[in-house]
C-alpha cells in the first residue's frame, strides 16, 4: 500500500496544524495509517532550528532561508521518505512551498532560487498534494494567540506572502488544490478530506 505526502499551506492564522491533525485521523480511521509532521521542526535538529527561527533575534533573509532548508532536508531524510517508503501517509503542517512564498516572496530572495536551494537537500521528496487555506491577512494575524517572529511581520508582509502562495497555486495547478479558510473550522476539515478523497 502506497503513501503520499500531503501538504497544509497558507500564511499565518488560516488553521493548517488543527486541519492537518483531522486530516490525519481521518486517513488513520479509513485503513490509511498517517503521521503529522511540522515545519520547521520534527527532528531533534529541526526543533532547535525551529526556535531559532520563530523566537530568536534578528536574522537575516538568506539565513532564515537556509535554516528552513536545512530542517527541512533533515525531516525529510529523518522522517518523510522512511514513512512513504512504509505506506505511510505523511501530512505536512507547512512544507517547501512555505519557503517559497515566505522567503521566496514575502523576504523578495525569488521563488525559483530558494527554489533551488531547497531542492539540494529535498532530493525529489517534493509534496504530491498541496492544500492551500485562503484567508484575509488581517482576518489571520488577528486569530493568533502570540505572534512568532514570522508572525508578528505585519498584514502587508502577509499578504505579500498570500499573493506568491496563489501564484506558485495557478504555476502548479495539478498539485494546489485551494480551500477557503474563512468558515467554521469543521467545514474547512470537511472541504480538505473531500479534495483529499477526490484525489486518492
Amino acid at each position: 500500500m502506497a503513501g503520499h505526502y500531503i501538504a497544509l499551506e497558507g500564511i499565518e492564522g488560516t488553521g493548517k496544524s488543527t486541519v492537518a491533525e483531522r486530516l490525519a485521523a481521518h486517513l488513520s480511521s479509513t485503513g490509511r495509517p498517517s503521521i503529522v509532521v511540522r515545519e520547521p521542526g520534527g527532528t531533534a535538529a529541526g526543533e532547535g532550528i525551529r526556535a531559532l527561527l520563530l523566537h530568536g533575534d534578528h536574522i537575516e533573509p538568506w539565513t532564515e532561508a537556509l535554516l528552513f532548508a536545512a530542517q527541512r532536508a533533515q525531516l525529510v531524510a529523518e522522517v518523510v521518505r522512511p514513512a512513504l517508503a512504509a505506506g505511510t501517509w505523511v501530512v505536512s503542517d507547512r512544507t517547501v512551498y512555505s519557503s517559497l512564498a515566505y522567503q521566496g516572496g514575502g523576504r523578495s530572495l525569488g521563488v525559483e532560487t530558494v527554489r533551488t536551494v531547497n531542492a539540494a537537500g529535498l532530493l525529489g521528496t517534493w509534496p504530491e498534494m498541496v492544500i492551500l487555506l485562503e484567508l484575509d491577512p488581517a482576518v489571520g494575524l488577528a486569530r493568533q494567540a502570540i505572534a512568532d517572529r514570522i508572525g508578528a511581520e505585519g498584514v502587508d508582509f502577509q499578504r505579500k506572502v498570500g499573493e506568491t502562495f496563489a501564484a506558485l497555486a495557478a504555476m502548479e495547478p495539478d498539485v494546489f488544490r485551494i480551500v477557503p479558510a474563512d468558515r467554521a473550522l469543521h467545514e474547512v476539515v470537511d472541504a480538505v478530506i473531500s479534495e483529499v478523497e477526490l484525489k486518492w
